[in-house]
């Protein structure tokens, strides 16, 4: 099958959008199918081309969010390069910029498009009004994301029930709509896969002693993953024993806001903020923790849950449905809706190392169920139904033209 992945981001840029897509585009080409990508550059201007690998990269304006780009105009060239490609299916990821290339490039071939919604746009849309017309403009993202998702898509992914819900109860969207959790390349963090001397070197680095209890969060360091929420735990974790400690591990806008917080709660001691760490090293730093801590409320999934569960890393997680999918709680890692029960869960694992053990074997366990491979062959599933749908619809139309010309 010649597959088309479009998306507005892609390594070298790091997030889980990106590393999704680069999964699957592996996973797919380790099945034998040939493997397309269009994609955002770093430059305004500049067109990069990457032959051996098949990825276009067309130039990208900057959103103001993190490293997001949007994609400008497709020139002809761009268009007939892709048109040579000669897709079966173009896949899409996300709703806007190389995403409407994706949607008009699909409809004017009269190829099958396969679309997967990532992104809660809503719990984004203060980076853009800075706190003005967020009513309005939430409806007009709600309008777009429909019309895109169900107007335009032959075939809908989502990664979980709760997207799932969005679409259905929400969006009453009326398509096809396939609940596929992303998967991840889960080898890379087994601990047998880790470089044992990097680890060491990084506990050497961030002043990690062997007694110390270190409870881990990656991600952006913003507003909606509610890390300020962690850093109030930590205090009152502090209270009843200075081991454990929180190590959070990534950047964002909101970084030196929440740096200036465990100053004002006296606990900087406590609170270890690596920055922004290469992809390639994560795994590394998932070795560090004894448990995965996250509260967020806005994920679609939370891929960085999966990684730390296939690195034998405990999870304990805000009770959200993005989370219920593979945390399962009292059997491989915990839920909490609030501060006190975030706390009362953390010093309950801190103080039975047995049970630790226990949850982290079971969410090795669990982990394994979402491998990349997984997620590629449910995927062309996907595809296959798409491209058989399209072709049912393209016979119904060729008889219904046949029978007004009287043939």
């Amino acid at each position: 099958m010649r597959i088309g992945l479009f998306t507005d981001t892609y390594p070298p840029y790091i997030n889980g959008v990106s590393t999704s897509v680069y999964m699957l585009k592996k996973s797919l080409e380790k099945k034998g199918h040939q493997v397309y990508v269009v994609t955002v550059s770093n430059s305004i201007t500049k067109y990069e081309f990457e032959e051996d690998n098949h990825i276009i990269r067309i130039p990208g304006v900057p959103t103001g969010i993190y490293d997001y780009r949007l994609s400008r105009v497709y020139p002809l060239k761009i268009i007939n390069m892709v048109k040579k490609w000669k897709l079966d299916v173009i896949h899409s990821h996300t709703e806007f910029g190389v995403g409407t290339f994706a949607r008009l490039f699909a409809k004017q071939f009269n190829i099958p498009l396969v679309h997967t919604y990532h992104t809660m746009y809503e719990d984004y849309i203060h980076y853009i009004t800075k706190g003005y017309f967020d009513r309005s403009s939430k409806k007009i993202v709600e309008y777009l994301t429909l019309f895109y998702c169900d107007k335009t898509a032959t075939e809908l992914i989502v990664p979980t029930k709760k997207t799932y819900d969005l679409f259905k109860e929400k969006y009453r969207v009326n398509r096809n709509v396939h609940i596929i959790p992303t998967g991840i390349e889960v080898e890379r963090f087994y601990v047998e896969n880790v470089d044992k001397k990097q680890v060491a070197h990084l506990k050497k680095y961030f002043k990690i002693k062997k007694n110390d209890f270190v409870i881990i969060f990656v991600g952006r360091l913003a507003e909606e993953k509610n890390v300020e929420f962690l850093i109030e735990v930590e205090k009152e974790l502090c209270k009843q024993n200075s081991a454990i400690k929180l190590l959070i591990v990534g950047d964002g806008p909101d970084r030196n806001k929440y740096e200036d917080l465990a100053k004002k709660l006296k606990i900087s001691d406590q609170v270890i903020f690596t920055g922004k760490v290469p992809w390639e090293e994560i795994p590394c730093y998932y070795q560090l923790a004894n448990l995965f801590v996250t509260a967020s409320k806005t994920e679609t999934q939370g891929l960085t849950v999966v990684e730390a569960m296939a690195g034998g890393v405990t999870p304990v997680c805000m009770d959200d449905e993005a989370f219920r999918t593979v945390v399962v709680d009292g059997l491989n890692g915990r839920l909490f809706k609030t501060q006190k029960e975030c706390k009362e869960q953390i010093l309950e694992l801190f103080q039975n190392k047995d049970l630790c053990k226990h949850y982290s074997n079971q969410a090795r366990i669990q982990a394994e169920h979402c491998s990349s491979a997984h997620y590629a062959e449910s995927v062309l599933e996907v595809y296959r139904r798409a491209i058989k749908n399209k072709q049912e619809n393209r016979n119904w139309l060729s008889k219904l033209i046949s029978k007004i010309k009287g043939d």
